[in-house]
This record gives C-alpha cells, sequence and structure tokens, in this order.
C-alpha cells in the first residue's frame, strides 16, 4: 500500500463526512482516519491519471484467489449496483480511493480481510 494516498479535496471531505455519520466499521474508520491524517489533497486536475477517485473504472485482483473483478465508482446519489456502477463511499471503493495502479492493498471487508491489487484505472471524463 503506498504510504500516502492522494485524493481531491471534495473525495477528501466526503470520507470524512462518512466517518462522521459512523458509517464503516470500527477497523475500516482506524485505516481511514490515518489515511486522511497522511493523504495528500490536490485539485481534480493536478490528480494523477492511474489514481482511484471518483468516476473512474478500476480492475483489481484478489492475491489470494487470483478474482480479477471490474468496478465503475461513482458519485453516491449515481449508484447503480445492478448495473455496475459503485458509490465512491462502498466498501471497495473506501478500500481503493487514493491508490494508485500497482498498489497492494489489505483491507478488513464486511466478510473478512482480503488483500487486493489494483490493475488498472481508467477515468470516465
Amino acid at each position: 500500500m503506498s504510504t500516502q494516498i492522494t485524493l481531491t479535496t471534495g473525495v477528501y471531505d466526503l470520507i470524512k463526512d462518512h466517518l462522521r455519520r459512523k458509517r464503516t466499521t470500527i477497523e475500516q474508520e482506524q485505516l481511514l482516519t490515518e489515511q486522511l491524517r497522511n493523504a495528500e489533497q490536490v485539485l481534480r486536475k493536478n490528480l494523477p491519471e492511474d489514481v482511484v477517485t471518483v468516476n473512474c473504472e478500476v480492475r483489481i485482483k484478489d492475491a489470494e484467489t487470483h478474482e480479477e473483478e471490474k468496478y465503475l465508482f461513482v458519485e453516491t446519489k449515481r449508484e447503480k449496483v445492478k448495473k455496475g456502477k459503485y458509490s465512491i463511499l462502498s466498501p471497495v471503493a473506501l478500500a481503493t480511493v487514493g491508490n494508485k495502479v500497482g498498489d497492494v492493498i489489505t483491507w478488513p471487508f464486511d466478510e473478512g480481510q482480503r488483500k487486493i491489487e489494483i490493475l488498472s484505472v481508467e477515468r470516465l471524463n
């Protein structure tokens, strides 16, 4: 995992608000709080292309099963899981947001700890 994540100010504020509302597990809250404390905040135009953010398609691989999955991260109000559109505040988005291609992340998902690798990030706008 990167020692420092990179977020736009808007996504940073969204995550902070999400944490204030206690919408995560204690373990996730601790990880996110630490990440936010060390996060680099940038303007959207200065965000590197390979960093996970809102309005991007992300391909990840499970380090144990080697299964690949693709997610489209969108604004919360545009979430449509049946169409493969996941909120930027969904568990998998929170695990990967601010990280970049090549990062391997260990994250406490609801179904248990998983180790995932970010394979690709494609911006949609």
